[in-house]
């Protein structure tokens, strides 16, 4: 029997996507267009997640090229993983903001082994997409065109699918960004996933927006991570 780290590795190994896009959108996959991503992140889950135990699922849009989209780990860029996690990565060296967030928040939390014991972070969307603008590839996500939103939405729901499969509470979800929970309540009503969401703002927001008020942020996060009402 696979422990959920096993699985999670299982899973990225075997992502794809070949359905269609829009136009000017296209899709990366890390653990394609880099060997050292697939061993990183091996050893990411090997180290945090070799056990059977449940966890709460914190969900994100889709990685950002320069987080999950180098790593294979999400909200992770290369120096909180060598940094905090202490997995250097050779090939690549990055830094992403709401990496920066995440991790303040993992550190009061009580620690990366503390928070990976208790949660697990991924995305509907669980590869890079990036957008052709001005003839240049930037970040997107997966809302941001109505066409790429359609086109993706089978993907996504199989893929909440997976990831529940892993052993995640399904009775209480953690969404980060109120945009990203408007369409993942759309997938629930049409899948019957979770029967609860909780809204917590996107880092990235925080850190654009918010920045003055980042510890009650990072209070607003441990505060519903460590609810123990859903057990």
């Amino acid at each position: 029997m696979k422990n959920f780290g096993e699985k999670v590795i299982e899973f990225n190994k075997k992502l794809c996507y070949n359905g269609n896009l829009p136009d000017d959108f296209h899709v990366l996959n890390p653990y394609l267009d880099n060997a050292e991503t697939l061993q990183v992140m091996e050893q990411f889950y090997h180290k945090y997640y070799s056990d059977n135990d449940q966890r709460k699922f914190l969900i994100g849009i889709n990685p950002s090229r320069h987080g999950a989209g180098v790593t294979g780990v999400p909200f992770t860029d290369t120096k909180r993983l060598e940094a905090v996690c202490g997995i250097k990565m050779d090939s690549a060296y990055t830094h992403e903001v709401s990496s920066v967030f995440v991790y303040d928040m993992i550190s009061e939390y009580g620690g990366a082994e503390e928070f990976y014991k208790d949660i697990y972070i991924n995305s509907p969307f669980p590869l890079a997409i990036v957008r052709k603008s001005k003839g240049s590839w930037i970040n997107a996500n997966y809302y941001d065109d109505k066409g790429l939103f359609a086109d993706v939405k089978d993907f996504m729901i199989d893929s909440l699918r997976k990831h529940i499969s892993l052993n995640v509470d399904t009775f209480e979800v953690f969404i980060m960004g109120k945009k990203n929970a408007d369409f993942i309540s759309k997938l629930n009503d049409e899948a019957g996933l979770f029967e609860k969401m909780t809204v917590l703002e996107h880092p990235r927001y925080i850190h654009q927006y918010k920045l003055k008020d980042k510890q009650l942020y990072i209070d607003k996060y441990i505060l519903a991570l460590k609810n123990k009402s859903s057990e």
